[in-house]
């Protein structure tokens, strides 16, 4: 069975979390802390089979109540088609969580136009089409939870990481927007924004990098998944009914 510890104690049993980048990093550690939780988690993947696989494979007896699934999250048809098998299989959808994200840096002036377009398809676009689709689902039980993972470059901005923090700065106003529609239905609309988080995203960074880095922190310190997940928990719980279209930051004070 995959080891995984945080404080929080609410159990989503007979909840259904779909979870987009499930396989990995923030998304992995998510989906592990919900299935500890009884929760059942459909655990979308871009493309890596083998990364699904294993992280099956590590889940033990948790396993069982995991449904991995392939979804381009930026194809409105590959969306439709996740949710049709979620509705099919599933019936309800009681939380959503956008993880889904790439970055493809490169200052603005060279910049190709493709690594553009693509940053902002995944994370923004690929955002909105599955809260929209979540969120039909969600008002037949008048009842929901969709949180948008974004980052501090959204408000910050880092060089060379424009299309990035554009397509981040896009996820929190759509969040707003979002909120504001659903709010009657009982649905929140939430954002978790994570700092620098010891994940495999820091590992092509020089040592040097990591200690400049570091010292942007206020804590001095990188934050761990497990710290991100504990807000990702508040958030889709019934404790958190009256919060909406909030961004709850994750980032040492940064």
């Amino acid at each position: 069975m995959a080891t995984f510890t945080t404080t929080f104690t609410t159990t989503f049993k007979q909840q259904n979390v779909l979870i987009s980048g499930a396989t990995r990093g923030i998304g992995k550690g998510i989906a592990t802390a919900f299935l500890q939780r009884g929760a059942h988690v459909i655990g979308v993947y871009g493309g890596d089979s083998h990364a699904a696989d294993t992280f099956s494979k590590e889940l033990g007896s948790l396993a069982e109540n995991i449904t991995f699934i392939r979804c381009d999250v930026s194809q409105e048809n590959d969306v439709e088609a996740l949710f049709r098998s979620v509705e099919e299989h599933f019936s309800h959808l009681d939380i959503l969580i956008n993880n889904a994200g790439i970055r493809r840096d490169g200052v603005v002036a060279l910049l190709d136009s493709k690594d553009w377009q693509r940053v902002l398809d995944v994370n923004l676009t690929g955002s909105f089409l599955m809260a929209k689709q979540a969120v039909h689902l969600m008002m037949r039980k008048k009842y929901g939870r969709i949180i948008n993972i974004t980052s501090p470059v959204a408000s910050l901005g880092f060089a060379g990481q424009a299309n990035y923090a554009a397509s981040k700065a896009g996820q929190v106003a759509m969040t707003k927007s979002l909120a504001k529609e659903t709010a009657k239905k009982k649905i929140t609309v939430n954002c978790v924004s994570p700092g620098f988080i010891k994940t495999a995203l820091l590992n092509d960074l020089s040592d040097e990098q990591i200690t400049e880095y570091k010292k942007m922190v206020p804590m001095r310190r990188f934050g761990t998944i497990e710290e991100v997940v504990e807000a990702v928990l508040f958030l889709a719980s019934p404790g958190a009914s009256y919060i909406t279209g909030s961004v709850v930051e994750v980032n040492g004070g940064l």
